[in-house]
């Protein structure tokens, strides 16, 4: 798990957008794969233009999230998103603002699509976190 300003450290490292890109993809690499019997329409994540499973289960009273995209880029950001959000308290997820977004420059460079795939992202993660308090 990483803070929001470790990612924006991490990102600063890199000189342009392909190596920013290039380094989301390289983090939806290391995301643990799902097991073919938690990829289902129930845990497949709704208004992203590729495939999302996100799973989730509370833990000692924090959320652990798991999921895979089909998508390298995709994954990448669920990666990160998941970096910040995991392990954490419902009310700590429900506090917590994804700023690193805006900060990395994130939200100029992505696609309308991925940027609606993001925010179905993040409202599923808000949701699940209600859902547990």
């Amino acid at each position: 798990m990483k803070s929001q300003q470790e990612i924006v450290e991490d990102f600063e490292i890199f000189e342009d957008w392909m190596e920013k890109y290039q380094y989301i993809i390289d983090l939806g690499r290391d995301l643990d794969k799902l097991d073919y019997t938690e990829k289902t329409e129930e845990n497949k994540l709704r208004g992203c233009q590729s495939q999302v499973w996100i799973v989730h289960q509370l833990v000692n009273n924090k959320v652990q999230f798991k999921a895979e995209s089909d998508a390298a880029i995709v994954a990448g950001l669920v990666a990160l998103v998941l970096s910040v959000y995991s392990d954490k308290t419902p009310a700590e997820i429900l506090a917590t603002e994804p700023m690193f977004i805006a900060e990395i420059g994130l939200d100029k460079y992505l696609s309308p699509t991925r940027s609606n795939g993001l925010s179905s992202l993040l409202t599923k993660i808000q949701t699940v976190a209600k859902g547990y308090l």
